[in-house]
């Protein structure tokens, strides 16, 4: 009898999106009526788009701001490194004398 009584609620009521159209089923999340169009299936439940949305996204990961400065700090600091290292390897070389290429 309480099944039935469900099913008598559900035929009365009408879809929270779209008043003209009867209910075909309830969210389980947001606890209201939706028409067939209005909500889809997800792991074997019938659920609003809205609660879809929410459940199915991604939760913001906390402190990766901190991480993407170290990345970045990290970056500069290696190609100030690979700068620093070229810079005196030039001046280095750049001060051998000319006798020594000629082979005198």
């Amino acid at each position: 009898m309480r099944h039935n009584r469900r099913m008598a609620a559900l035929s009365e009521q009408r879809c929270f999106q779209h008043p003209s159209r009867e209910a075909a089923a309830r969210c389980p999340s947001c606890r209201r009526f939706f028409c067939r169009e209005c909500v889809t299936e997800h792991e074997g439940r019938l659920i609003c788009r809205a609660c879809m949305a929410a459940q199915t996204a991604a939760p913001p990961r906390p402190g990766r701001g901190l991480a993407d400065a170290g990345v970045a700090a990290g970056s500069l600091f290696g190609f100030l490194l690979a700068w620093i290292l070229f810079y005196y390897l030039g001046l280095m070389l750049t001060r051998i004398p000319a006798e020594f290429h000629t082979g005198l």
